[in-house]
């Protein structure tokens, strides 16, 4: 039996060691390009971000080492460590970066004036075509940051913009949705309905607009169209813009339904 564990210990012991070099190897000595797609693979594993620190001091100007790093952090709410690596990306590579790190501080740190600020240096690096910081476009995204300044006039004028870089039929569907809000916010409930009825001709499950008309209509006294839009804002609730990392500036509940159909009940 002593025989029996002494083998079984001398085994351990070489698969240990064997792990250890590999690990080694895999860390320091294999292709940066194998390491860096493990790395990128396995974001916010201890391994990876190891390997990544490995490959900033062998490959210190690579700016996408230091983006790939601060994601895991981002998306776990670490924001100090990952705005600390996002900024050096940006900082090597500016045009790459900035609008990822628009769209953080937009969505995720309501950073509102940074966020502006980062989308329109972008803008000017890039005088000839039109942005669109992780899939969306700047100006949509720019109306957004304004909004949640509650600068509603210059909401508006980036949402035109966006409609304008796209037309109507491609256009984001919460630009309509945001600039109803917008007049809206202004007490101009006419031209806020406009607008979520060109949200609703897009798309009839548009939540966030159903839920605008129906404010208008109560505020009007036309408690039967209120309850009309009520009811299919209910009914149309899984379709509402969702994002299972932040809350949108216009983002609804179901509480807001049952809320507002108690006030005109």
């Amino acid at each position: 039996m002593k025989k029996f564990f002494k083998i079984l210990k001398l085994i351990l012991a070489s698969l240990l060691t064997l792990f250890s070099l590999t690990v080694i190897y895999l860390l320091v000595f294999s292709a940066k390009d194998k390491r860096y797609d493990f790395a990128s693979h396995f974001q916010g594993v201890y391994l990876s971000q190891s390997m990544f620190e490995i490959l900033k001091y062998q490959d210190p100007s690579n700016h996408q080492i230091y983006f790939e790093q601060s994601v895991p952090f981002n998306k776990r709410g670490y924001y100090k460590q990952g705005f600390q690596l996002l900024d050096k990306a940006v900082e090597l590579d500016p045009i790459m970066h900035l609008g990822y790190r628009g769209y953080m501080k937009l969505r995720f740190l309501r950073d509102f004036n940074g966020a502006l600020k980062d989308f329109n240096r972008l803008d000017s690096l890039t005088p000839s075509f039109i942005d669109t910081p992780w899939g969306e476009d700047i100006d949509f995204l720019r109306g957004e940051a304004y909004y949640g300044l509650q600068k509603y006039d210059e909401a508006m004028t980036c949402f035109e913009r966006s409609i304008e870089n796209h037309g109507e039929d491609w256009v984001d569907i919460q630009t309509f949705v945001y600039t109803g809000l917008s007049e809206y916010k202004l007490g101009n409930y006419n031209k806020a309905k406009i607008e979520f009825e060109k949200a609703l001709n897009q798309s009839k499950y548009t939540v966030e607009a159903h839920l605008g008309l129906a404010k208008i209509y109560l505020e009007n006294g036309d408690l039967t169209k209120s309850e009309l839009h009520l009811d299919k804002a209910e009914n149309y609730f899984s379709y509402k813009r969702n994002d299972p990392y932040n809350e949108y500036l216009n983002e609804v509940y179901k509480g807001d339904i049952t809320q507002l159909r108690n006030s005109g009940a």
